[in-house]
Order: structure tokens, then sequence, then C-alpha cells
């Protein structure tokens, strides 16, 4: 599934957490841009701090709306998630090992370990009133210390090698 901040972080979250929970052989690229960006610009669950929106002007409050929500540390924490990782679309550098994470993710979910997830950071230039470069230089200064990158979880260092067959249960 590729999924943003409202379906994946709002209006979908019951529905992602449980299927990653049963650890359904799915695989979610989920961007994280900080606002609805489709449909407007209205704050999203990952909406920084101090973030200004269409739906929050005098930007993000803890004591008003909380924190942002962190979905890669909370994937990680449910047992049927295989995989989950954190990257960021603002270098070379870091667009190379958002490719490997969504590869290993991919994988994960083929051999039948469960659930694969990877969340993106990402720039949303139009509603961050900002060009490309500024945006990618908001996504490393901003949202990377909020979101810090890396892999949260990965069950193939510990996975046995019939991991994804299914067991029968014992009769009698």
């Amino acid at each position: 599934t590729y999924q943003g901040d409202g379906d994946m972080a709002a209006i979908g979250l019951a529905e992602s957490l449980h299927a990653a929970n049963r650890g359904e052989k799915i695989t979610t690229i989920f961007i994280n841009n900080t606002v609805y960006g489709m449909t407007g610009g209205q704050m999203a669950p990952t909406t920084l701090v101090g973030q200004k929106t269409t739906t929050t002007c005098q930007g993000r409050s803890l004591s008003n709306e909380g924190g942002p929500v962190r979905l890669a540390e909370i994937m990680a924490q449910l047992d049927g998630v295989a995989y989950a990782a954190r990257c960021a679309l603002d270098s070379v550098k870091h667009v190379r090992a958002a490719k490997r994470a969504m590869r290993k993710a991919f994988e994960v979910q083929l051999d039948g370990l469960g659930f694969g997830f990877v969340e993106l950071l990402s720039g949303c230039p139009t509603n961050w009133h900002l060009d490309p470069v500024a945006a990618n230089r908001r996504i490393a200064e901003a949202m990377i210390p909020v979101f810090p990158l890396g892999v949260f979880k990965d069950a193939t260092a510990t996975a046995p090698a019939d991991a994804g067959q299914a067991k029968e249960a014992p009769r009698g």
C-alpha cells in the first residue's frame, strides 16, 4: 500500500494497526509530509509542533493538538510487524537508503515473515510555501530531529528458515 498522513495516521490508523498486528503479508509505504497535502494543507497527525497549517493558523501546539505521531516506532512494537523503518527523501544518500528499506520491506512480505512498513519523510513544497531546495532543507533540519531515521525492527536477523511456512497444530 502507498499511504499518506491522512489515511495511514488518521482515518485508516485502526485498520492499519490491526493488519500490522495480525502480521498480514502487506508492505506499507507511508509518506509523511506533515500535512494533508492533497486536500489543502490541513494539520495531519504528523504535523510538527509550531507548524502552521490551514487548520492550525497559529501553529500546532502541544497543549491543544498534542505532539506528532511517530508511526515507525509504533509499528515496530507490534508482534506481526517484521520490518519497520523510517527514511528521508531529502538527499541522494537518503533516497538510496529508502530504496534499500523498501526492498527489505517487500522481501519480508514475500518471504511470509509478516507486515513490512517504511515511513518516508517527504517534502510538500506547495503547502509549505517553499521551493524544492528549501523543502529538502526543512526535511533535514526540522523533520529528521523529530522523526529520527533508522530501522526500528528487522525480524530477518532472527527469523528461522521456515518462518514463512504454516505449521500444523498438534492433534490429540
